[in-house]
């Protein structure tokens, strides 16, 4: 069972309020996601294959991320995720910006992380990933809809083709 914290919309914690993944999330209250898009240093950007069993299994996402555990604040969050869904370990984190779902009671905080790793060392989260690549700056922006997850994704190319 995974617990997590509970938000406002302005990313305020709710004290005395626990949520439970699954279960039904009140109208006005959020869980923090942290997402984290993988940079190398030589510019090209890591895609995560979802597995198939997910829903949206075989798309591709721009980021490695998830739900922040109880207690857990976005950095924390964001370098569990990061370490756990690619094998890269760094704090090495900027924070982009933050995002409000109301349709996912999701307050979500995007990360960059920049980072000098070995390519051929990312390790695939089993149940959650499938496949990874790294793509040009180029590669991502001519990635169709069909082939990204969320718009919050596709938010993030739009603004790299700027």
């Amino acid at each position: 069972m995974e617990i997590w914290d509970a938000y406002d919309k302005n990313f305020n914690r709710l004290e005395n309020l626990t949520l439970v993944r699954g279960e039904c999330i009140p109208d006005g209250v959020f869980h923090l996601v942290c997402d984290v898009i993988v940079k190398h240093k030589d510019g090209e950007y890591l895609l995560m294959q979802r597995d198939e069993r997910k829903h949206f299994g075989g798309m591709w996402e721009a980021t490695a991320g998830g739900a922040a555990l109880k207690g857990e604040r976005p950095l924390e969050c964001a370098v569990r995720e990061l370490r756990e869904e690619t094998g890269i370990m760094s704090e090495n984190l900027t924070e982009l910006g933050k995002v409000v779902s109301d349709s996912d009671h999701a307050v979500f905080v995007e990360f960059l992380c920049i980072t000098r790793c070995d390519k051929n060392s990312i390790v695939l989260q089993d149940g959650e990933t499938s496949a990874y690549k790294w793509v040009s700056r180029e590669e991502l922006i001519n990635m169709s809809q069909k082939e990204l997850v969320t718009k919050r994704m596709q938010n993030f190319i739009a603004e790299l083709r700027r």
